[in-house]
């Protein structure tokens, strides 16, 4: 038997397939349409797209693997976080998605402040309003856009489009709802008083289930469009990151997880709901039914590199360009720094008009040089992420690596470098789709807890101790770079 994960994420849907051992049978992703970013951060997606892609994805995971749909016991979904996906009376689209990155919504964050105050919102939702969350993305809707606003019959996270495709329910998950700044995260419900301080109708909200829980069944139609069977029941599942931390075995406390994709997250195990009294870090449910876990998100990490590929260095891949920065600049970048603010930045500044860039640019400098000082901003802004999480109390014994950042060797040493901690990378490198499978897994019975199934299925492959002299470069270098935002701070908004 089999189990199947299914992940939404930015670039693409990918469609994977364990067995009983955990071991991944295949796997395969479909590329998605790019993000239309008609202003400047502004960023949008279809989500017919998403469908078309990922059932795509799911039929062909299938032949590929030479299993039956009648074999998979169950299905976990995982996506981008935040996305503000809107269905009509008919269940059509009524406009396209304003996704995790965009951070068009800078008013509506200051009126739900002035309306609902910071003290309301933190109390009911704990985490501070940010331009990133679901809410003031439908806001900034209902500002400009009223008469799509009236169409809206239902609201969405990009994995439960998915869902309602697959079983046509209206349901998310705990993890998943924590980041629309409508959640209240420490009793796991929606936050309704906060909703209705705001003017936002409940009916617009979906049921919400712990990750693990079943939240329908694949209709007749998916069936035949995907080529599972009628009736696979479909399980909760999690926002990306919290899925990943599944995926990666963040189940209990003193191992920590940092993801490099096209954002980076550091992520951390909670077994109580505590947050940052500044809101730099996110507190959301986790997984883990009856946990919670604390993240800092880097906006533009990964995507700092694909930025730099596309615009730069054409041709280039992401090996070539790791291997000329460390053939070709020195610890430091001779004095260069990257800000990774290509869209704003939450952790830990807040911050949606913030711009990027190099800072210290001279004659001297090389490409190697931009590249690794690109590489060092983008693990100087993840050790901003694990100081916060660390100050919090979290336990941070090892730091386990997954995404694009951990296929890197360079990388890798680096950050194990600038963290001063042991880093650690797993058999599977599969995140959010692997950890969407395993909360199936759980949801079936296979398992009794997410803990004990990491326990089963989740081994260290590779372990990287830091080097204690380059770390010592680095925390200068952090310490520099840290002094930098203050000095822009205000000039572009």
């Amino acid at each position: 038997m089999y189990w199947l994960g299914i992940d939404i994420g930015t670039g693409g849907s990918r469609a994977l397939l364990v067995d009983a051992f955990g071991k991944v049978k295949a796997a395969v992703t479909v590329a998605h349409e790019d993000m239309r970013m008609d202003q400047p951060l502004w960023a949008e997606q279809r989500p017919e797209n998403w469908w078309d892609a990922s059932s795509k994805a799911v039929r062909q995971v299938l032949q590929d693997a030479g299993v039956n749909g009648g074999e998979v016991r169950g299905v976990g979904l995982s996506g981008q976080m935040h996305g503000l996906t809107l269905l009509d009376e008919k269940d059509d689209i009524v406009r396209p998605a304003l996704i995790w990155c965009d951070q068009r919504s800078q008013a509506q964050v200051d009126w739900v402040n002035q309306t609902a105050t910071p003290a309301f919102v933190l109390a009911q939702t704990a985490n501070p309003m940010l331009t990133g969350f679901t809410l003031p993305k439908l806001l900034w809707v209902r500002e400009h856009e009223p008469s799509q606003y009236a169409r809206i019959r239902k609201v969405l996270l990009p994995k439960d489009y998915i869902r309602f495709q697959l079983t046509g329910e209206y349901v998310s998950d705990v993890s998943d709802a924590s980041g629309t700044g409508l959640f209240d995260v420490v009793n796991r419900r929606w936050a309704f008083e906060l909703a209705d301080k705001l003017g936002v109708d409940r009916s617009l909200l979906p049921a919400v289930v712990e990750s693990s829980a079943v939240s329908g069944r694949v209709t007749a139609k998916a069936a035949a469009l995907t080529g599972l069977a009628e009736g696979t029941p479909v399980y909760g599942g999690a926002g990306d990151q919290a899925a990943s931390a599944a995926g990666n075995g963040i189940v209990e406390s003193g191992i920590v997880s940092c993801t490099l994709g096209t954002s980076g997250v550091v992520f951390a195990h909670l077994d109580q709901p505590a947050y940052d009294a500044a809101g730099r870090v996110h507190t959301f449910c986790h997984s883990v039914t009856g946990a919670w876990h604390v993240m800092g998100v880097t906006q533009g990490a990964g995507l700092s590199l694909q930025w730099f590929r596309n615009q730069l260095a054409p041709g280039m891949s992401y090996d070539d360009m790791t291997a000329e920065a460390a053939a070709g600049s020195p610890v430091g970048s001779q004095g260069l720094f990257w800000l990774p603010y290509l869209m704003g930045e939450r952790t830990p500044h807040l911050d949606a008009t913030i711009r990027g860039g190099w800072i210290g640019l001279t004659a001297k400098h090389t490409r190697a040089d931009m590249i690794r000082a690109l590489i060092e901003g983008v693990s100087y802004s993840q050790m901003d992420c694990l100081q916060i999480i660390e100050q919090m109390g979290a336990a941070v014994s090892t730091v386990r690596l997954s995404g694009g950042g951990a296929k890197s060797a360079f990388w890798k040493q680096m950050l194990a470098d600038v963290f001063q901690k042991p880093v650690a990378v797993l058999e599977t490198q599969e995140g959010s789709a692997y950890g969407a499978a395993l909360l199936s897994m759980v949801g079936t019975g296979e398992f009794a807890s997410l803990a004990e199934c990491a326990k089963a299925v989740i081994r260290e492959v590779e372990r990287i101790e830091p080097n204690a002299a380059v770390g010592e470069v680095y925390a200068e270098g952090h310490g520099k770079y840290q002094a930098l935002y203050p000095a822009l701070k205000g000039r572009w908004s």
